[in-house]
């Protein structure tokens, strides 16, 4: 069984389709690492099948922004149910602790001395331009400062969560000890 880390783009936004109609959202493309293969892995839509494989054989899936947004989109697609694969959500560990919502570039600069190479709604324009190559690089980076963020949090057992009002950042004790297990505190 593989343990990967997983981000998605849409063909659409919450801004078309309605801010809770996560249902009604196309994805463009899928980027994963795997750890098993340590390798990343690209999928279009028409690699869904390919991708369906990937998620049967994954013990654990790691994102950021994974239970609220990639995996309910990708849910549709499959005939089994990938919300029920164990899961590590970055945002979603960071936000019950903090009480505050971070974004991913934010983060990253924090801890990584990197930022985004976008945001999402230009991911959506790459994919009605046709700028696929671009959209693939795109969210792979994702996938890249999601995984160096998860594996650092693993390592050092905390990240720097920015605040907007405030020049002091948090630190947060994030323990990924095992896979299946998350705890957060403020230190």
């Amino acid at each position: 069984m593989d343990k990967i880390v997983l981000d998605i783009e849409t063909k659409n936004s919450f801004f078309e389709v309605g801010q809770d109609n996560t249902a009604a959202l196309e994805p463009s493309f899928v980027g994963l690492y795997s750890y098993n293969q340590d390798a990343y892995l690209s999928f279009f839509e028409n690699d869904f099948d390919k991708l369906g494989e990937v998620l049967k054989r994954t013990r654990l899936v790691v994102g950021f922004c994974l239970r609220r947004f990639d995996l309910p989109v990708l849910k549709r697609f499959f005939s089994f149910d990938v919300t029920a694969i164990p899961s590590v959500d970055i945002f979603e560990d960071i936000q019950k602790a903090v009480g505050f919502r971070i974004g991913l570039g934010a983060l990253a600069y924090a801890n990584l001395g990197v930022g985004k190479t976008g945001h999402g709604l230009e991911a959506i324009d790459l994919y009605k331009s046709g700028r696929l190559e671009q959209l693939k690089n795109y969210c792979l980076n994702d996938v890249k400062i999601t995984k160096e963020l998860y594996e650092m949090a693993q390592k050092q057992g905390y990240l720097w969560v920015p605040r907007r009002d405030h020049p002091e950042m948090i630190k947060l004790a994030l323990s990924y000890p095992k896979e299946e297990f998350v705890q957060a505190q403020l230190l």
